[in-house]
């Protein structure tokens, strides 16, 4: 499984426009900030969401809490507060479709191809799971997570799993060994 290389969170999802925009643009930073599966995140419902954490429904009906950065509760704020987004019809779904009906898996998937195609990344075998995949890449390598932490932010049972999504860069061992007393 690849990592999303030459996807930057910054300038990649910036692109994002059109009536629902805000709400898109929530979504994929939702992915690359938060490593929700897809069917979590199309579950996410308005009272998931406190302050600057969301509960997430995950794998078995497992529950856990994900905390909300900077970039996603800046989204959300936005998204929250667009005149333009429809109201959800018989649910408190927190993404929802221009019928007010909570937003599709494959909408969702649409979504994040288009924002591909925008950015040239089209037409390479990338996904929603791969945005997961390197929502989990930049947190292991650039913030300076710990695996176990990693485990708990992705919801995996065991730390196997967690391990494939983080690839030691050669950068990272190099420093390890300078480190060394």
């Amino acid at each position: 499984m690849a990592f999303l290389y030459g996807f930057t969170p910054a300038s990649n999802i910036s692109s994002v426009n059109g009536k629902f925009s805000k709400r898109d643009y929530c979504i994929l930073t939702f992915f690359v900030n938060c490593g929700f599966r897809l069917s979590e995140l199309v579950n996410i419902n308005t009272n998931d969401i406190s302050e600057n954490r969301v509960k997430i429904t995950g794998k078995g009906n497992k529950q856990r809490v994900v905390y909300l950065n900077d970039a996603c509760q800046r989204a959300l704020a936005d998204y929250l507060g667009d005149a333009d987004r429809p109201k959800a019809k018989g649910s408190n779904a927190l993404f929802v479709s221009r019928q007010g009906n909570r937003i599709s898996q494959r909408r969702v998937q649409q979504i994040v191809e288009d924002a591909l195609k925008a950015c040239g990344l089209s037409g390479q075998g990338y996904s929603t799971h791969k945005l997961r995949h390197t929502a989990a890449t930049l947190m292991y390598q650039h913030g300076h997570v710990d695996v176990r932490v990693l485990q708990k932010i992705l919801g995996h049972e065991g730390l196997s799993t967690t391990q494939i999504y983080t690839h030691v860069a050669d950068e990272q061992v190099e420093n390890a060994m300078q480190s060394s007393p």
